[in-house]
């Protein structure tokens, strides 16, 4: 994963090698399986480069196939849908091993003016106020002591509270909560692409985790078993991903061992400016907690 911006750009780059067809390549890790936002914002990268730039991406609706080999890259496949005059439609499949591990479909629209109205942004302290998620780690999991330096260290997260027993955001009606402040850690680009690509990457970290806060397990529970299942986007609002968001993640059913999570992502200045859907596995085996 990429631990400094520079090694974040490098990573959304991508390679075309035809018409329509684009090759990722993989950084350095210790996980055991590609990660699902990489995926996703590749995915995004490689259908954006086949829409003319006229157009700006909307939504994107994907699944996780298979989990992905870090040892080799990913070939993206691209499928020109659809291209109409206000809207333009891609269909991404990517493969690794002569197999597909992801399918994405995006929905792209020339910008135009319209209706308004949006949710108001909850009140939450301050990302200066908020602890940074490095550090919970680092004092609750011993085995993730120095993941987030050597994995996630192009990004910034800061912890504004959650549901968990005893947690900040406490309410019965919504049992499971959670809120981050999230930016990438240095300045992107102003490409618009760099933004929604970046944003879709980090958009994958957290979801599963706020569908065990009322559990009393999280991701490095023994036994656990978690995984993406499918993930969505709608962007409503241009963003820059370099200026903390803040991603209002909650998850209103888990079961048949599968969780669904829902997050509102505000700027700081109170922008509702995209939505995020994911289901995920959340496994638990008791016998090896």
């Amino acid at each position: 994963m990429p631990a400094t911006i520079e090694e974040f750009l490098e990573l959304l780059d991508l390679e075309a090698i035809e018409d329509n067809l684009f090759r990722g390549r993989q950084p350095k890790t210790s996980m055991q399986r590609v990660f699902g936002g990489q995926v996703a914002a590749h995915a995004l990268v490689a259908a954006t480069r086949t829409v003319d730039p006229a157009y700006a991406v909307h939504s994107l609706h994907s699944y996780f196939l298979r989990p992905g080999d870090t040892s080799v890259p990913i070939v993206y496949d691209v499928e020109a849908v659809r291209d109409g005059r206000s809207f333009a439609t891609r269909r991404v499949l990517a493969r690794q091993h002569g197999r597909p591990i992801f399918a994405m479909t995006l929905n792209f629209q020339v910008p135009e003016e319209g209706l308004e109205h949006q949710d108001t942004m909850p009140e939450v302290p301050a990302p200066e106020d908020c602890m940074d998620l490095a550090e919970i780690f680092r004092e609750r999991f011993t085995s993730v002591d120095n993941i987030f330096a050597s994995e996630w260290g192009a990004l910034e997260v800061r912890f504004a509270g959650n549901s968990r027993p005893g947690g900040e955001l406490h309410d019965p009606a919504r049992p499971a909560q959670s809120r981050l402040w999230i930016r990438v850690a240095g300045g992107l680009p102003d490409d618009p692409l760099c933004h929604t690509a970046a944003f879709t990457y980090a958009s994958d970290m957290t979801l599963l985790g706020a569908t065990l806060t009322p559990h009393g397990v999280h991701i490095e529970t023994p036994g656990m078993q978690a995984a993406s299942l499918d993930h969505t986007i709608w962007f409503h609002r241009p963003f820059r991903a370099d200026e903390w968001w803040l991603y209002d993640q909650t998850s209103p059913s888990a079961s048949g061992g599968r969780g669904l999570a829902i997050a509102r992502i505000f700027t700081a200045d109170g922008r509702l400016v995209a939505s995020v859907a994911q289901e995920g596995l959340i496994r638990l085996h008791a016998d090896q907690a």
